[in-house]
């Protein structure tokens, strides 16, 4: 990024003290000054964010002007929805961030758009999509032939956008084993469930029919296709593995898995490399070197040049319309 604009790194350590405890040093004065601070989330996500905090709250006290987060994946952004007596824990983080002094944050495709009215201050969501699309029809032979598939009804809307672009068929994988987050019940028992409690006959609510998942099945035609699997984010690739079986025995003779964040945690590497597919193409926007050597299967594509082009107009005050054209709310 600083060397797309021309710019140096500012001067700062940061570094954990022999008990742990994180600090920071700012070397240079930042005084009226608009500071970027660049934070990849790697695997020990919550010394990232302390890091971020302290580092914005150091910068706020030497009274730096405007302090901007560039956090292309950001941390914890799974959790925001309720789930039984959890919380909500990216509201509690972004409320932690404006706490800290961040004035602006510059982020890539947050798990659910929702997210961004966690803040009290602007967000700006940048799509990974059109650098993906570039790959697609530039490195994979004969992409005509292929075919955009969901591996679950949720990741639909996000594959039919891709499906569009490319004027390419879609299918959605659906009835899969794993729990998806719209299954996870609520189960906020509250108050608990007592014996012979007496329920006054104008309060009883209609019982839920409980859920239960239909076989496997794909819904669209994948036989003789390329298959290109679409998603935001890649981590846990258990899901990945078996929709490739799937598509395998349905007859896709290549299979591809697109994502945003490629966070490939545990031994992910080594599962894509026995599995059925093909090659996993992510941006750069977590540090994935060490899989990268796991498992020659997984690509990067870079994407410095739209946040790059995202600090250059924020800092001179300039539209950040062209970063969001033809940009549509399911991208």
């Amino acid at each position: 990024l600083s060397r797309r604009l021309g710019a140096e790194l500012g001067k700062s350590v940061v570094y954990q003290e022999t008990n742990g405890e994180t600090r920071v040093e700012i070397k240079e004065s930042v005084r009226g000054q608009d500071i970027f601070i660049i934070q990849t989330i790697p695997r020990d996500v919550n010394t990232a964010v302390m890091e971020l905090l302290i580092m914005a709250y150091a910068l706020k006290t030497s009274c730096a002007r405007n302090i901007i987060g560039v956090i292309p994946y950001f941390p914890y952004s799974k959790q925001s929805k309720m789930r039984k007596r959890g919380s909500i824990v990216c509201k509690l983080l972004a409320s932690m961030l404006a706490k800290a002094g961040l004035t602006h944050i510059i982020t890539m495709d947050l798990h659910q758009k929702e997210i961004q009215g966690f803040f009290s201050f602007p967000v700006d969501n940048l799509r990974a999509s059109p650098f993906l699309l570039q790959y697609i029809q530039e490195e994979i032979p004969d992409y005509r032939n292929a075919v955009i598939v969901a591996k679950s009804p949720d990741a639909a809307k996000r594959a039919q956008s891709y499906a569009e672009r490319l004027r390419l068929g879609l299918a959605v994988i659906h009835g899969e084993a794993q729990c998806t987050e719209q299954d996870m019940d609520d189960g906020r028992h509250s108050p608990p469930m007592v014996k012979n409690a007496t329920v006054h006959p104008g309060l009883e609510l209609p019982l839920m029919m409980a859920k239960e998942k239909p076989p496997i099945t794909v819904v669209g035609d994948v036989g003789g296709r390329i298959a290109i699997i679409v998603d935001d984010i890649i981590d846990d690739v258990e899901s990945f593995v078996a929709a490739a079986e799937i598509l395998k025995e349905r007859g896709a003779y290549k299979i591809f898995v697109m994502a945003t964040h490629g966070l490939l945690s545990a031994d992910a590497p080594r599962l894509i490399e026995e599995s059925s597919i093909d090659e996993v193409v992510v941006t750069n926007t977590v540090p994935h070197e060490v899989q990268k050597l796991q498992c020659p299967k997984i690509k990067t594509v870079d994407i410095s040049l739209i946040l790059s082009e995202a600090i250059r107009r924020i800092h001179n005050g300039e539209s950040m319309a062209y970063l969001f054209r033809n940009i549509t709310v399911d991208d």
